[in-house]
């Protein structure tokens, strides 16, 4: 394996050297460290997709189911809450809990002080889904992360909460 991964074609690198080649007075810098974060993203992105759909779920309503159990019991938030959670907007999570309640994943409980409130809660089969799912989805996070250390780990995330930082900053200018 370690053979194959020596043999691995590095495309950044050789996108990075053409340029150098043929624009040689430009700094490709940033092209070598956003390119590779994207490349890594699509790797991560396919292999996050499968392992979820394996499970009969889309990442979409892995989201919904997530963030339901995230708030702990009784595992319930509105359509507003979990479009505040980061999700999208109330109409796409409205879409995405009609399909986890035709699974049997959710319920939908009108308040029982204000009826213009409705929760959606993880049902039993839903929470022990999400259960199931998340810690496979760690599992395959962590077979993802098996070539970097937890030192390295922990300097990555930092090194990328501060790459995000300066992205959203670039959006002041």
């Amino acid at each position: 394996m370690a053979e194959r991964k020596a043999k691995r074609h590095d495309a950044v690198t050789q996108i990075v050297a053409d340029w150098a080649r043929e624009r040689p007075e430009l700094d490709t810098g940033p092209l070598e460290v956003l390119a590779r974060l994207h490349r890594s993203f699509l790797r991560y992105n396919t292999k996050l997709n499968a392992s979820i759909e394996r499970h009969g779920l889309s990442v979409a309503g892995f989201d919904v189911l997530t963030a339901l159990r995230r708030a702990g019991k009784p595992y319930r938030l509105t359509a507003g809450q979990l479009a505040d959670s980061g999700l999208v907007s109330s109409a796409g999570v409205t879409l995405r809990m009609d399909r986890l309640e035709k699974d049997g994943l959710i319920v939908r409980e009108r308040d029982a002080e204000d009826r213009r409130v409705v929760y959606s809660r993880l049902t039993d089969e839903g929470l022990a889904m999400v259960d199931e799912v998340f810690a496979d989805h760690l599992a395959n996070e962590e077979r993802m992360l098996a070539g970097v250390s937890p030192a390295e780990r922990r300097q990555l995330a930092r090194l990328l909460g501060k790459l995000e930082s300066s992205i959203l900053d670039a959006d002041d200018d």
